[in-house]
């Protein structure tokens, strides 16, 4: 069941790394339109 667990992991990651990005995206615009 080694590949169950890596799948949770990859998918996990790449969910982690998509979040981010959109947060940082999110932020950056906020930090923009406040000037």
């Amino acid at each position: 069941m080694w590949y169950f667990a890596w799948v949770l992991g990859t998918a996990f990651a790449c969910s982690f790394a998509i979040f981010n990005a959109l947060w940082i995206e999110l932020d950056s615009d906020d930090k923009k339109d406040a000037f």
